[in-house]
């Protein structure tokens, strides 16, 4: 017969009056920690007003005999370095105290030696300092540890040699070699190193961990190349901005490595040096795979075949490399690209192209593109950003295009483009996605984008051959930072509304016909840090006061009858 709720409150009360309460010590070196903060986020009140028993308190559980076995403890604020009184919880398993402000080095010593149960220690997200000084083998003989995630401090010095099961201590200052005792341990499956100031080889051991799962040292100063054969587990590769070199298929072993790892998820080794032919990799064997970054290699000849049996990418990026050629049709197969980064390839030419529904981020710079803007661009519902510069389209501009410059557009500038709601609301957040790129879009090695709201709200109609006047309804986008009209063949005068645009940063309508006067309330524009209208026939007095007084002659060269 099933327990009645009364039943069971009596049984919970009596399994509880069972459970032995934290010993004194325990409780002794918990209000230490807590009391050697500067901070403590009102820990210490809520401890002391709490039960007498410190299982129950706040961030603290114990184990059935009242050891305590875990102290979780993140985004409380917590200031001052890390108590020595921890090491004294002979029974602690985990240890969070992420995301506070904890400062000085961290006692990972004590803590073992002390708690010989410690398995996790997350201590990221804060300011500790200092170096990780190599633990005797008495301290480390036996130990459990699985986890250690210092990363988002500023610990220096050389990088540790710890091998535990996941190893995170990326954006930190660690400088020197990789060791060669982090492949030595069997089961270390997560490390993650990014962000740091490694330099050297990676070391061949480190290719032979077989139980390795997930390998990012990005934005390191590494060299040399990249035997990843053995790695049958991996499922994460993410080796991007460093020196890392070598030719496919010789120094790399990507075809027979490829082969072997079948469960790599991500493959990130932009921003290096490797080089040879693509064509010679079968990405074929990767079912799983979602994301493919080579930006900024020197990769020759053309796509692939092989890329386009990758069912499940999301994310293909390709270009800054030394590809070429035409792109096979059947791209449309990867229906669940969200990003997609081509240069100097050709699209195909068919209109009927289908997929890409998902698509967010589409670029098609140096793309060979010619004649007008494909009309099936405009079915990509969920784009929120457009790159069509540096091909040689032409024609007049469709109203729901947004980014052309460096083409050969013709016609006047379409007043449709000055109907966006993203560039009118001075407040852009409403029309746009809030979420993270799959990947992060690069300008240059250096400048890089995460999320839509990032970029600047530009209007980038330079280098075409638009013609007629500068629309009057510019001056309503409100939000915009960048205009650039230039190298075009504009006429007329320039648009006294432009002064509307208190955003307005950069202001570029050189190398064009305008007449007329400069709007002397262009003066008025406090965040213009840029502006050049040479290369017209303007006329007249130049704007003073304001930024105007901060430009250069050559600013407004090219207009001889402006004084």
């Amino acid at each position: 017969m099933p327990f009645s709720g009364i039943a069971l409150a009596v049984l919970l009360l009596s399994m509880a009056s069972h459970a032995k309460p934290c010993s004194d010590q325990e409780k002794t070196s918990l209000l230490r920690f807590i009391a050697e903060l500067s901070w403590d986020g009102g820990l210490a009140m809520s401890w002391r007003n709490g039960t007498a028993g410190c299982c129950s308190w706040e961030g603290i559980a114990c184990d059935g005999d009242g050891a305590v076995v875990e102290v979780s403890l993140p985004g409380r604020g917590l200031q001052s370095p890390i108590s020595l009184a921890l090491g004294e919880l002979t029974g602690l398993r985990r240890l969070n105290l992420s995301h506070n402000s904890l400062s000085g080095e961290l006692p990972l010593e004590r803590l073992l030696s002390s708690s010989r149960g410690l398995a996790v220690i997350d201590v990221s997200f804060n300011g500790l300092e200092g170096q990780l000084r190599e633990l005797p083998s008495s301290a480390t003989h036996g130990w459990p540890v699985q986890v250690l995630n210092i990363s988002s401090n500023r610990f220096t010095g050389e990088f540790p040699s710890y091998a535990w099961k996941a190893m995170v201590p990326s954006y930190n200052r660690f400088s020197g070699r990789i060791p060669a005792g982090l492949g030595n341990c069997s089961a270390v499956k997560v490390l993650k190193a990014g962000h740091n100031q490694l330099t050297g080889m990676l070391p061949d051991e480190l290719f032979y961990a077989s139980s390795l799962e997930y390998l990012s040292f990005p934005n390191n100063g590494l060299y040399g190349k990249l035997p990843i054969t053995n790695l049958r587990n991996l499922a994460h590769l993410d080796l991007g901005g460093n020196r890392l070199n070598g030719k496919i298929p010789h120094s790399i072993e990507l075809p027979s490595a490829f082969s072997n790892c079948t469960n790599l998820i991500t493959i990130d080794l932009r921003n290096n040096y490797f080089s040879g032919e693509l064509t010679k990799v079968n990405f074929s064997t990767l079912i799983n795979l979602k994301t493919l970054d080579l930006l900024f290699n020197n990769f020759t000849g053309t796509i692939p075949e092989s890329i386009y049996s990758c069912s499940h990418l999301n994310a293909l990026r390709l270009s800054d490399n030394k590809l070429h050629g035409q792109l096979s049709p059947r791209i449309g197969n990867l229906k669940s690209l969200v990003f997609l980064n081509f240069k100097g390839e050709a699209m195909p030419e068919d209109e009927t192209v289908d997929g890409f529904q998902n698509l967010q981020f589409l670029s098609l710079s140096d793309c060979s593109l010619t004649g007008k803007i494909p009309f099936w661009l405009s079915n990509l519902k969920n784009l929120q950003i457009l790159l069509l510069e540096n091909n040689q389209l032409s024609g007049p501009v469709p109203a729901w295009i947004k980014n052309i410059s460096e083409n050969n557009f013709t016609g006047e500038i379409p007043v449709e483009l000055m109907e966006m709601p993203m560039l009118i609301a001075e407040n852009t957040t409403i029309h746009l996605d809030q979420r993270l790129f799959v990947l992060l879009v690069c300008i240059s090695p250096s400048f890089e984008y995460r999320v839509t709201t990032a970029f600047p709200k530009m209007l980038n109609l330079g280098y075409d051959n638009f013609n007629g006047a500068i629309p009057k309804e510019t001056g309503q986008l409100k939000s915009l930072s960048i205009i650039n009209f230039s190298s075009n063949n504009l006429s007329g005068e320039i648009p006294p509304q432009l002064h509307s645009l208190t955003n307005l940063q950069v202001l570029d309508l050189s190398s064009d016909h305008l007449t007329g006067a400069i709007p002397s309330d262009l003066s008025n524009l406090h965040f213009l840090s840029t502006t050049s209208v040479s290369n017209n026939d303007l006329e007249g007095p130049i704007p003073t006061g304001g930024q105007f007084s901060t430009f250069t002659n050559s600013s407004f060269g090219g207009n001889p009858k402006l004084c």
